[in-house]
């Protein structure tokens, strides 16, 4: 029996289908796409094909499509978010995501973040290209942005993953733009998750470090403080404070149910 990788969990079977793969977002809020070795959370990877490295072959190529036909079907949110690598985020568990980074925002508040500092000058027009223009697939995005030379792409490819990171912008399907791969698609978060986006608007930052704390302890309940704080990217405060709130929260669910 194969012992089972120390940031996976015990999922009772292997994933097969995309439904299959939906469920799995859903009951663990957030996960890889594939395994990360500095990044403490489980993947799909290791659900679907028990294997603890990378071989690509028929499941590869079955993660790698569901990545994109996940957010195109509005079931999960699919982006580098976790330390710049492939992250998928229920459905429910979104709004929370989107309250910590203050991140619910609307099509045209690109000028105002860029205002802000929080976002360099391809980002914006990246998001303002979205904006104006509904989901595009890379080369297309980046010939609208004038971000065609080697140069511009090193440009467009910081500002994906600024925004990626920031979850204003998100994977959106795949397109055929030449003979070779298809190019991802992307588009802009408030758009492709409106209902999530508006609920996040209702959240506190403190409250949605705690939800977001609470679920990931749930499957790794002796995490320290400061795994949190890396994994999140919080204050060592920040990470107490959440996780006290968590486990506040769950004793009285607890005392709920003991009724």
């Amino acid at each position: 029996m194969k012992r089972t990788p120390r940031n996976e969990i015990d999922w009772p079977k292997r994933i097969a289908t995309l439904a299959d793969a939906r469920k799995y977002v859903d009951a663990l809020g957030f996960c890889v796409l594939f395994p990360v070795n500095h990044v403490a959370l489980p993947s799909l990877h290791w659900a679907v094909t028990r294997r603890g490295h990378l071989v690509f072959d028929k499941l590869f190529l079955k993660i790698w499509g569901w990545k994109d036909e996940l957010p195109r079907r509005g079931q999960a949110f699919y982006g580098k978010y976790f330390r710049t690598r492939g992250t998928l985020i229920s459905l429910e568990y979104l709004p929370y995501f989107l309250a910590m980074r203050e991140a619910a925002c609307r099509p045209g508040d690109h000028a105002r973040f860029y205002a802000d500092g929080r976002i360099r000058e391809e980002a914006r027009a990246v998001w303002e290209a979205l904006a104006e223009n509904g989901p595009l697939a890379t080369l297309e995005l980046r010939h609208v942005c004038r971000l065609e030379t080697k140069a511009g792409n090193a440009r467009f490819k910081r500002a994906m993953l600024d925004l990626q990171r920031l979850l204003v912008v998100g994977h959106y399907g795949r397109e055929q733009e030449t003979g070779a791969w298809e190019s991802n698609r992307f588009e802009l978060l408030c758009r492709a998750f409106p209902e999530q986006t508006a609920a996040a608007r209702g959240i506190e930052s403190a409250e949605a470090r705690a939800k977001l704390a609470a679920k990931y302890l749930e499957w790794q309940p002796a995490a320290p403080p400061l795994q949190l704080a890396r994994l999140f990217g919080w204050s060592k405060e920040e990470a107490l404070a959440a996780i006290s709130a968590a486990q506040a929260s769950l004793q009285v669910s607890r005392g709920k149910k003991g009724r």
